[in-house]
């Protein structure tokens, strides 16, 4: 995925007007992240937009999640700004591999960045959700785990519930909770990792019992639009009106991100599904949820 790098950055210099790389210094540590704002920022400066936090997988660079996810066209359709913060060393502090407490403050960054787009940007505060692949899909539920006051709704795209965020949640906020994995998902395991995360279902009946809607309807049916990609997505969701939790299981789908253009870095990552797009699917969850 490297090689893709020299062409994001071409992209990035093609829209200096739109997508910005910006830097803030959190607890003596130079951050990265990249900004894009939809066309229509410009054109309506009394308006106030949603803003999108999109963290990016272990190893992957904020300008590549940006060219991989393509979610600045939906920003565009939908009105939204896209925040693409960068990891140190590029990864997430979701509990594996440092120390959940003690290892890099990145719920801190995150809290900060937002403070900074808010100072920046007109940042509609009702409106402020965050999404990931891979490890930047655990650390979207670290989030909405440990910043339920500031973010309204999350979606993890083959990253389930960690454990270490299950032991250390505490803080009683609702968040609406999309959770999108593939069966076929070698990277991440659909259906969990002892001591390390929990299946996609357990996650989904996790946040079900969280958000206090255990009783509520479960609502199921099955997609798809594209008879000859060798899937098919089960979209199971239960919600009062006001907040939901959904999981979209792909069936023999991989690590990927749904709709997004195939590719492979040398990794088993699997079918790309084509019977939904990830960016519509995700903002039409998050259109729904409001802080």
């Amino acid at each position: 995925m490297k090689i893709l790098i020299s062409f994001v950055l071409l992209v990035c210099s093609a829209f200096p007007a739109l997508a910005q790389v910006k830097s803030l210094v959190h607890k003596e540590e130079k951050r990265r992240y990249l900004v894009y704002t939809p066309a229509s920022y410009a054109s309506q400066p009394q308006k106030t937009f949603p803003v999108v936090f999109n963290f990016h997988g272990s190893g992957m660079t904020m300008a590549e999640q940006m060219l991989y996810t393509q979610m600045n066209r939906a920003a565009d359709r939908h009105q939204f700004i896209v925040v693409y913060p960068l990891g140190i060393k590029q990864d997430w502090n979701v509990g594996f591999g440092m120390s959940y407490l003690e290892g890099t403050d990145d719920i801190g960054f995150t809290e900060a960045l937002l403070d900074r787009l808010k100072q920046d940007y007109r940042v509609d505060g009702q409106r402020v959700y965050a999404t990931g692949l891979s490890r930047g899909g655990f650390f979207a539920l670290r989030v909405a785990a440990e910043l339920p006051h500031l973010f309204a709704a999350v979606a993890s795209a083959g990253g389930p519930m960690p454990e270490p965020v299950v032991q250390h949640h505490v803080k009683p906020g609702k968040v609406g909770v999309l959770l999108i994995h593939g069966t076929a998902d070698q990277v991440v395991a659909y259906g969990g990792k002892a001591t390390g995360y929990l299946s996609a279902e357990d996650s989904h009946r996790y946040w079900v019992k969280w958000n206090g809607l255990a009783a509520a309807a479960e609502r199921r049916r099955v997609i798809d639009a594209d008879a000859g990609d060798g899937t098919d997505v089960t979209w199971v969701e239960q919600g009062d009106g006001r907040l939901s939790v959904a999981l979209a299981t792909v069936r023999d789908g991989g690590h990927t991100w749904p709709g997004a253009d195939p590719f492979n870095v040398g990794l088993p990552i699997g079918k790309t599904t084509r019977d939904v797009d990830a960016n519509e699917v995700i903002w039409q969850f998050f259109d729904r949820h409001r802080r």
